[in-house]
């Protein structure tokens, strides 16, 4: 069993809907507030039913996709005239409303979005095209001899989810390296927090077209506070990565949803401006090809990608949790188990805690949220600590040493609903650091017979 810490505390507030302040008001201390937003993930959905431009399709009783109505993306084999491009504007009677490179995005006046998309897939010069999906956040309702951070929470124990991975032992061997960069895309960052504005780097806002990834719901800012948040100044909560930097890009709204065009142009812009590792808090349960094209752009490029499972505790796979080059992360209970909304199946790699944990929140507020948004980050933040280790890997060997390091749960063996297990920071930089060992006696053997 995992050990909790400070969990009775969190738990007796489990059920209020309104914040609450786990620490006295009247001291100078900021205020951890629990949000307990089980049931915000279905109003959400349930808000978009209501409006008129977004349409959903049922993949069994229980789960949904949404897209916008009269939106289609289109991938183009060669880039089109602007003489074809009014001529396909016309037909649809719409226009272009973004693009990127040779993927446009078309929205019509009148038409249904399967009607504009099968106008588009009988062209000869389309390489694709698919409906405009939403992807919504995954987050429920919901210094001393050990080198221990002196941050507030985590002195104060409310911080069970770093023990109970090896952090504090893994500390020992790498806080991480400010020269490797995380990721963050997502709904923003709170670019004035005082735990996180000495650990961003330049990023940028999809939906603005600016250089200002503000956060203006709160998920962004938490997710990136459990990877990075300022450790062991006295203030807040404790990152799992002490150095490592986060790049915090805006892709999706106030609301707390993004579209595949915007997640994608997301992930190529974090690629090109020196991303590591990408954190992916969020999914649909339709497959894109706008999306996969990123994802393996990224995937080429050798940047890790870590995605959250889901929150509806189906088996059916989302994405871009399920494409094979994303470690796919389901969420854990203080207790070892299942957490109950966590989703399940065949594509989970690996399982994180993801129950009340506490972090960053927007207006520099902190709060403890649950959900697989939450489990995901620890991946991503694990990733960047073993690239700090060992600079020379490539995505795909930090992917294996994340897995076959874990620490067993369930069935024995990788299973549905933990993958290879939890994951275990201090076995994974063990190993990432007898990898560097190895290849630097390998080197050093090489060179002396030259």
């Amino acid at each position: 069993m995992l050990q909790p810490r400070r969990m009775n505390t969190l738990q007796q507030n489990s059920n209020e809907n309104s914040p609450t302040i786990l620490n006295d008001k009247d001291t100078n201390n900021r205020g951890l507030m629990e949000i307990n937003n089980v049931g915000q993930g279905n109003k959400l959905k349930q808000h978009l039913d209501q409006r008129d431009e977004v349409t959903h399709f049922h993949h069994n009783e229980k789960d949904t996709s949404h897209y916008l109505d009269h939106e289609v993306a289109v991938n183009f084999k060669s880039l089109p005239s602007d003489e074809e491009l009014k001529h396909m504007e016309q037909d649809i009677d719409g226009r272009v409303v973004k693009k990127d490179g040779l993927l446009f995005l078309f929205r019509s006046r009148s038409m249904e979005a399967p009607t504009v998309l099968n106008y588009f897939k009988g062209k000869a010069n389309v390489d694709f095209a698919e409906l405009h999906y939403l992807l919504m956040q995954n987050d429920t309702d919901g210094a001393n001899a050990l080198n221990l951070p002196n941050d507030q929470f985590y002195q104060e124990e409310y911080q069970w989810n770093l023990p109970v991975i090896g952090t504090e032992q893994g500390w020992s061997i790498s806080k991480g390296d400010e020269d490797i960069t995380i990721a963050v895309i997502d709904t923003g960052v709170d670019l004035d927090h005082p735990d996180l504005v000495n650990r961003l780097v330049e990023g940028y806002n999809i939906l603005g077209e600016n250089s200002i990834p503000d956060d203006d719901n709160g998920h962004g800012t938490h997710v990136a506070g459990i990877i990075a948040s300022e450790t062991n100044n006295r203030e807040g909560i404790a990152g799992l990565t002490w150095f490592n930097k986060i790049m915090p890009i805006k892709a999706m709204s106030a609301e707390g949803y993004g579209t595949t065009f915007d997640i994608a142009k997301g992930i190529i812009w974090a690629v090109d401006n020196g991303a590591n590792v990408i954190n992916l808090s969020l999914g649909n349960y339709k497959e894109s090809n706008v999306l996969k094209r990123a994802i393996r752009y990224a995937y080429n490029n050798n940047v890790v990608m870590v995605a959250a499972a889901g929150n509806d505790g189906t088996s059916q796979p989302s994405y871009p949790a399920a494409y094979p080059e994303v470690l796919s992360v389901s969420a854990v209970n203080y207790d070892g188990t299942l957490a109950d909304f966590s989703n399940y199946g065949s594509y989970i790699n690996i399982s994180a805690p993801g129950v009340y944990i506490p972090s960053t929140y927007f207006n520099e507020q902190y709060a403890s949220l649950s959900g697989t948004s939450m489990a995901a980050p620890h991946v991503a933040g694990l990733a960047g600590l073993i690239k700090s280790a060992n600079p020379e890997l490539t995505n795909n060997e930090v992917m294996s040493i994340i897995q076959t390091s874990a620490r067993d749960l369930g069935a024995k063996g990788k299973d549905i609903e933990f993958g290879s297990g939890l994951i275990d920071v201090n076995k994974s930089l063990i190993t990432a650091e007898k990898t560097h060992s190895t290849r630097e006696k390998v080197n050093k053997k090489r060179n002396f017979f030259r």
